[in-house]
């Protein structure tokens, strides 16, 4: 028997979380065809795998990067570590469907500057990610806030009737067109006015189309009890999985209160679909804002664009720069971006190790000095939270950012290693593989990842980038097929002014 490529003498690692075992796999054009003895056959490529890991290629369940994988189809962070699959749209942010004329206001502006916001339709996105591929996979969400931006001249009021009937239809073309679900960030400017009832309307839809509910929380500090109760609301009057965005529980006087959720969500899952996804540092980064800089030990500016020259300063070591006033430097620096030591780094080690915690980088492509999880997030689980401290076993790591991935979202034929499957593959060396990226140097490349496929191609070899972009746009199964339009450009944007408000 010939095969396209086989990997040799592997330990594979399925994806289930059960015990690794040694064998060979043989892939053939863009599916695994073949694992166990395949001593006797031949390939037009082989990969001796001996002394390493075979398991499937890591799904990001958490990222932000929607414009990314059209603006850097290399996607160089995400291939490094091993990532197959980006799971896009977070925490109510999604680049489609918005066609803006200016500034979009943040956080919109983390997934790039207002140009990007070009989609019409959210088929229209996806046909621009079939037009050109990416290295990886993509999934898709629909942010809620995104629709707010699209449909809404005041953001600082619970939407209308009419309004929510023009969130719902989009709601309901997205799922159409292939979108795996809805994401809400309540927590930020343009959703915080929302009601639950609004959120609840808005993703009726998903009612008839399932898919599933993301939701960065209202609040993550005080209130995150209520935050809570919010999402498992939502989710049971949608009947739909909820999915809790990078689980925390921020600001030094709730640092242990994961003991607190964690039992709450243990418990509520005995009633309703619940999973949630984390990144492995206790630091967290998002928009620069004045509620986080108090919640938080230490404060880095990521980026901010009038005074680009700043990025990577000690937020506090500016301020004697805007007379010492919090509020002076916030409104001198935005827009902008900060990273905040916000967590208790116990607290992150125990949502890691609950069985229903995915992992997913929460990276911001874009930020001129980035978090390091953005390069960093799997090697370090690998490395740091299973080798070195002993969270949990190398299988159930792998669990955590693979097949458990898959089954939450509904991501069909990939996630586990089995014949059939899609060839989404990483072949990594489990006593060398670690994160680089620091806070001080946030883009190094981490160690030990050796060989990634995508679809049966391969985007890693030894290490390096191959440059292949065998990458698809994902469609949630079943999903019907929706004619985008041929010229994206050529449809107005419902709310020709949806930006105006920025």
């Amino acid at each position: 028997m010939h095969f396209d490529v086989i990997v040799r003498r592997g330990e594979l690692i399925d994806g289930t979380g059960a015990p690794r075992y040694s064998a060979d796999l043989g892939i053939n054009g863009e599916r695994i065809a073949a694992i166990g003895d395949l001593s006797a056959a031949t390939a037009t490529r082989e990969i001796d795998a001996a002394g390493h890991i075979v398991a499937p290629g890591f799904i990001d369940s958490h990222t932000h990067d929607d414009a990314f994988v059209l603006s850097d189809p290399g996607v160089e962070p995400k291939v490094c570590q091993g990532v197959t699959t980006v799971i896009a749209g977070n925490c109510g942010i999604s680049l489609a469907p918005l066609r803006a004329e200016q500034d979009v206001p943040q956080p919109l502006d983390l997934l790039g500057a207002w140009q990007t916001f070009r989609f019409a339709s959210f088929a229209d996105y996806l046909a621009a990610l079939d037009a050109a591929p990416a290295a990886v996979n993509t999934v898709a969400l629909v942010g809620h806030s995104t629709l707010r931006v699209r449909h809404m001249r005041d953001l600082q009021r619970a939407a209308s009737a009419a309004e929510i009937a023009a969130m719902a239809a989009d709601v309901r073309e997205a799922m159409d067109a292939g979108a795996f679900g809805v994401s809400s960030g309540t927590f930020y400017p343009p959703a915080a006015a929302a009601t639950q009832q609004e959120l609840i309307d808005v993703c009726a839809p998903l009612r008839e189309t399932g898919g599933v509910f993301a939701t960065h929380l209202r609040d993550e500090t005080a209130e995150i009890m209520a935050s809570l109760e919010e999402a498992f609301a939502i989710g049971r009057a949608l009947d739909v999985r909820v999915v809790l965005s990078h689980h925390k529980v921020a600001g030094k006087e709730n640092h242990g209160r994961s003991v607190q959720t964690l039992a709450r969500i243990d418990a509520q899952r005995a009633l309703q679909p619940l999973c949630l996804d984390c990144h492995p540092y206790p630091a967290t980064s998002t928009m620069l804002r004045a509620d986080r800089i108090r919640q938080s030990s230490r404060v880095m500016l990521a980026w901010s664009k009038p005074h680009p020259e700043l990025a990577g300063q000690d937020f506090h070591a500016l301020l004697p720069r805007f007379g010492g006033s919090v509020e002076a430097a916030i409104e001198a620096l935005r827009p902008a971006g900060a990273i905040y030591f916000v967590m208790d780094e116990r607290d992150v080690e125990r949502i890691f190790q609950h069985e229903m915690t995915m992992v997913g980088s929460d990276g911001l492509p874009n930020d001129a000095r980035p978090h390091p999880r953005l390069w960093g997030t799997f090697p370090r689980v690998l490395g740091e939270f299973s080798r070195t401290r002993g969270l949990f076993p190398l299988e159930a790591a792998v669990r955590k950012m693979t097949g458990l991935t898959a089954e939450q979202f509904g991501i069909e034929a990939r996630g586990h290693l089995k014949v059939g499957h899609y060839a989404d593959l990483v072949v990594f060396d489990p006593a060398r593989v670690i994160d680089r990226a620091t806070f001080a140097e946030p883009t190094l490349r981490p160690e030990g990842i050796e060989h990634v496929f995508v679809n049966g191609e391969a985007v890693l070899a030894h290490a390096e980038p191959t440059g292949a972009r065998p990458g698809r746009a994902l469609r949630r199964p079943h999903a019907r097929a929706a004619a985008p339009a041929a010229n994206p450009d050529a449809n107005p944007n419902t709310n020709p002014n949806a930006a105006a408000h920025a």
